[in-house]
């Protein structure tokens, strides 16, 4: 199969056909003019020596041309996958210098464009993934509530002859799980509000104390027999109230979870609150994890929160300018606290 010549090949071939040709007719008209034997040799030897010298300079610059075209063009067959251009050579001629500069410049623009393209395809696997967790998460929670509603709906349809207050328990029992499915769906909405960037705040004047105590409320209507203790003083914030709801009722409902106890929040100096249980703790490799969204401890089943609470509340106290801080011991407990920046006409 017929093969291309190499560029210093075809360079030669033609050069020295050229040479060849032009030397034999010198030879033919120097003969045919000039009859000196002597003058005619030295005249063709001074010519040989002079092509052979100008054959050689040009051989020397051909091949640093194709040395030079065989680097650009190993650039250009592994644009995709080299990942600096090494070669430093002064090139031969501007024109190789400047397109070697520009296949410089286009190996930094496809190497821009892979290195944006795998950061797209991480975040596209870390949403997909995040997406399956949800729905892992959101089909695990809502089947304990789902089913229980069934059960106690089908022995109430299936049995006529209850008694009234077993039928009354068993609807308390099917409104409580209505009212979970309800607070999982507001937590769902809430942090898809937050990925979407949707959720923005509306900030007024409130008394931090005032809406623990009505966190507090709630919470021990839905937590018959446990105590939440408040101490601490009055302090007016500015902030978004409903958000502020969320992230108190997050963290002591939290700790009413992980703690038979009582729980205590403190409302101290610099509107700094506290939240204390007595419960299992958290060790010190999982603090870090216990704020990222779908985590779940795996040693509380109970817990209905899809692995998102805590990291609402992380993001709800940074769009307040804010940060969670978490203090745990296993086996004695954990806390939970934020500062909130103090209202300053409440001086």
């Amino acid at each position: 199969m017929f093969s291309r010549p190499h560029f210093t090949e075809y360079v030669m071939a033609r050069l020295v056909t050229m040479a060849v040709s032009i030397f034999i007719l010198f030879v033919m008209v120097l003969v045919w003019f000039n009859d000196d034997a002597q003058q005619n040799l030295l005249a063709i030897t001074f010519v040989a020596f002079a092509f052979m010298l100008f054959i050689y300079a040009i051989y020397r610059g051909s091949k640093q041309m194709q040395k030079e075209l065989i680097t650009l063009n190993t650039y250009l067959e592994n644009l995709e996958t080299l990942d600096e251009v090494e070669y430093k050579a002064r090139f031969f001629t501007k024109e190789f210098e400047d397109l070697n500069q520009n296949l410089i410049k286009a190996l930094k623009k496809a190497k821009k464009r892979e290195d944006i393209k795998q950061r797209y395809n991480a975040k596209l696997k870390l949403k997909n993934r995040q997406r399956a967790d949800m729905i892992s998460a959101i089909a695990h929670e809502f089947r304990n509530p789902i089913a229980s509603i069934m059960g106690y709906s089908q022995t109430l349809r299936e049995d006529s002859d209850i008694p009234p207050a077993l039928q009354e328990k068993f609807l308390e029992k099917i409104y409580k799980n209505g009212n979970k499915i309800e607070a999982l769906l507001g937590r769902l909405v809430l942090w898809n509000k937050f990925e979407s960037g949707e959720a923005t705040l509306h900030k007024s004047c409130f008394d931090l104390y005032a809406l623990t105590e009505e966190v507090k409320r709630s919470l021990e209507e839905k937590y018959k027999g446990r105590g939440i203790h408040i101490k601490g003083e009055h302090c007016t914030v500015e902030a978004d109230r409903t958000l502020m709801d969320v992230v108190l009722k997050n963290l002591i409902e939290n700790a009413l979870k992980y703690s038979k106890e009582d729980v205590e929040v403190s409302i101290g100096p610099g509107c700094r609150v506290a939240v204390r249980d007595h419960g299992v703790g958290i060790s010190e490799k999982d603090i870090e994890k216990v704020t990222k969204k779908f985590y779940r401890s795996g040693t509380h089943s109970w817990d209905n929160s899809m692995g998102l609470g805590l990291s609402i509340v992380k993001t709800i106290l940074g769009l307040h300018g804010t940060q969670l801080q978490i203090e745990s011991k296993l086996g004695e407990g954990s806390t939970f606290s934020f500062v909130l920046e103090k209202n300053g006409s409440d001086d």
